[in-house]
């Protein structure tokens, strides 16, 4: 079966630094695109960077030169490495995998979660 599991999550410092990893399994990863998105306290979900199969990016302004999204088909796995970390940062991250050539988002795999806490 298809499964998407996050791990990497945490509690850190303001300006701390965590890296996620989101590791697929059941699907022909190469040709999706992924992407991490998360949801804050009283917040909607939201898209905070997408990777394509092709090494496109796209990142939310809010976290553009803090994180780096990337990827590794020969594991199967996609990375969000966060750096210069905000407490408005603090959310749930999900991992999502979109095939590019289905309209929509019905037909998404999504992970878990894991938690990412910013906070002294």
């Amino acid at each position: 079966q298809v499964q998407l599991v996050e791990s990497g999550g945490g509690l850190v410092q303001p300006g701390g630094s965590l890296r996620l990893s989101c590791a697929a399994s059941g699907i022909m990863f190469s040709i999706y695109t992924m992407g991490w998105y998360r949801q804050g306290p009283g917040k909607q979900r939201e898209l905070v960077a997408a990777i394509t199969s092709g090494g496109s990016t796209n990142y939310q302004d809010s976290v553009k030169g803090r994180f780096t999204i990337s990827r590794d088909n020969a594991k199967n796995t996609v990375y969000l490495q966060m750096n210069s970390l905000k407490p408005e940062d603090t959310a749930v991250y999900y991992c999502n995998a979109d095939h590019p050539w289905v309209v929509g988002h019905a037909n998404d795999y999504w992970g878990q979660g894991t938690q990412v806490t910013v906070s002294s």
